[in-house]
């Protein structure tokens, strides 16, 4: 469905995007993650259309280049920085952004409603924006987005600043897009959002595609080991041939296979006040690719 070969962008010096290349499958959902600064925003705007490349290009649906109007029809966008006509009610927004896209008469009335219903905004339909919750908003956004009825769809950080019960139907929501065979181009800071949503990932920084796989593949492959932290009752009186690490009466171990390594803990004769498991999970994964140091 998406095409992105070999991007390349700069600004004076500053290399954004530095020979960026993946594919987006038709109905997939897909993750572009990185910290801050590490080009993600700028390949988006590329791929979308707003900005134009030095060099690479972006091919949608086999034939058409991003910057193409034909394109831009098939995409709908949700930004993290909010499009919204405060002034405006909900229907109004709506039926704005829906008229820009050539949407008009029943048609149009009937993607407004359906918008409104899919974002749980039928009641506030006729209130000025200004008087939404920051969940509201988001949830419009994204209506916004869908209004003409796009087949891909990118959400950058839908859930920034939401209450719980709006990010759960946002989560609902790109879960119902999926199913329905939609593309949708995901990125976010929120790791477990990705990795609940997401069919594959690609992890940027500084420019460059660092990783990109499943979930369970990244895992697998910069995930590390899982740690066993066992709480033993009392300090063995022979410590020379336990694994890992005793302070006290807490063993720390490192393993590949832990599910193996407590049971042989168990067959010493080791009792135990607690187990604990801790897996690597994608943000082990982001935090071993783009290190841990803060970024601005």
């Amino acid at each position: 469905m998406i095409q992105v070969q070999n991007l390349e962008k700069s600004y004076g010096d500053l290399k954004a995007v530095d020979g960026v290349s993946f594919q987006v499958a038709r109905g997939e959902a897909f993750g572009l993650l990185g910290p801050n600064g590490a080009g993600k925003s700028t390949t988006i705007s590329i791929m979308v259309g707003v900005l134009d490349a030095d060099s690479g290009s972006v091919v949608i649906d086999g034939d058409k280049k991003s910057s193409h109007a034909s394109s831009r029809r098939l995409i709908g966008v949700a930004p993290q920085s909010l499009s919204l006509y405060e002034e405006f009610s909900g229907n109004e927004n709506l039926k704005f952004f829906g008229e820009l896209y050539g949407l008009k008469g029943s048609k149009l009335k009937d993607r407004v409603n359906w918008s409104l219903e899919f974002a749980g905004l039928t009641e506030q339909a006729k209130k000025r924006v200004k008087t939404y919750s920051g969940g509201m908003k988001r949830r419009l956004n994204l209506a916004c987005a869908l209004v003409h009825n796009p087949q891909i769809i990118l959400l950058d950080e839908p859930t920034v600043g939401v209450d719980p019960q709006s990010r759960n139907h946002i989560f609902d929501s790109i879960e119902k897009l999926k199913s329905q065979g939609r593309t949708i181009i995901y990125t976010t800071h929120y790791m477990e959002e990705a990795q609940r949503l997401c069919d594959r990932v690609a992890i940027m920084d500084h420019g460059k595609l660092l990783a990109l796989g499943t979930i369970g593949q990244l895992i697998e492959q910069y995930g590390g080991n899982s740690v066993v932290t066992a709480e033993l009752r009392k300090i063995p009186e022979f410590t020379s041939g336990l694994p890992g690490r005793l302070e006290g009466t807490s063993l720390r171990i490192e393993s590949t296979k832990p599910m193996d390594d407590i049971a042989t803990l168990t067959s010493t004769g080791l009792t135990f006040e607690s187990l604990h498991i801790d897996q690597p999970d994608l943000e082990t994964v982001f935090l071993s690719l783009t290190g841990r140091s803060l970024r601005d």
